[in-house]
């Protein structure tokens, strides 16, 4: 079994007290019960072991009567497609992943899937799944004066955005050394200053911004929001490839 594993697993004999520390050690909020061949057998979760308690289960006692022994997984060779379709029922959040003997091969969550999507990775379902940051999903909206931009996709050689410029919101005039960005706009009214020209844009209008070109857009109307979506391609993309040279929110 890959070690990775280990802090998931336990067997239909221990105690409940045993899993909660496995649960506690894992940070994930459930473990996976196999027996001594390292078969599925089931699952079991946090919450599991909280309602066995309310039904006056003791911490030492076995966990053969609480865990879930129908749960759902896929196979190792299964594709990615399998996944998605089966991480569309609310109520999955993790999916043990066997081989053809039903023995333990890995496991996969919401999170970690959705994870692979943002940053474009690819990887077969023996990947250590754990080894993403998954933390990304939980900060990839960021709030700006003007507004806030959400990541919908990042990796090493392209990142893309929604940007959502509240009524009479400006974005500074700046340009970006590394990165060409090309927008959208989806929602809304507004302009948009590319050197010494300005143009407006509404829905459906697309803009592209060279690499090194002073840029800025700003929300003409003063109701509706402007949204548009951003993909950003270069060698770097990370926010300090900023240079501001104009702020209304004194951020220049």
């Amino acid at each position: 079994m890959e070690h990775w594993l280990l802090p998931f697993i336990v067997f239909e004999q221990d105690t409940m007290l045993k899993a909660l520390l496995k649960i506690d050690e894992n940070r994930q909020g459930f473990v996976i019960v196999v027996d001594k061949t390292d078969t599925l057998l089931g699952v079991l979760t946090d919450g599991d072991i909280r309602r066995a308690i309310l039904k006056n289960h003791e911490t030492n006692d076995s966990i053969a009567d609480i865990y879930t022994k129908n749960a759902k997984f896929v196979h190792v060779t299964a594709g990615f497609e399998t996944v998605t379709e089966l991480f569309k029922n609310q109520a999955i959040k993790f999916l043990p992943i066997v081989d053809r003997n039903g023995k333990l091969k890995n496991i996969i969550t919401k999170s970690q899937m959705h994870t692979l999507l943002l940053q474009d990775i690819h990887a077969s379902l023996s990947y250590n799944f754990f080894l993403l940051d998954t933390s990304i999903i939980d900060h990839e909206i960021f709030q700006r004066p003007w507004g806030f931009y959400k990541t919908t996709v990042l990796n090493d050689y392209y990142q893309a955005k929604v940007i959502s410029v509240k009524p009479g919101g400006q974005l500074s005039l700046q340009s970006h050394n590394r990165r060409e960005e090309h927008w959208i706009v989806v929602h809304g009214i507004g302009n948009v200053q590319i050197d010494q020209s300005l143009v407006s844009v509404t829905c459906g209008s697309s803009v592209f911004i060279p690499k090194g070109a002073k840029h800025r857009l700003t929300n003409t109307s003063d109701k509706e929001t402007l949204v548009l979506t951003e993909v950003q391609i270069g060698d770097y993309l990370g926010e300090d490839d900023i240079v501001r040279y104009e702020d209304i929110y004194g951020r220049a």
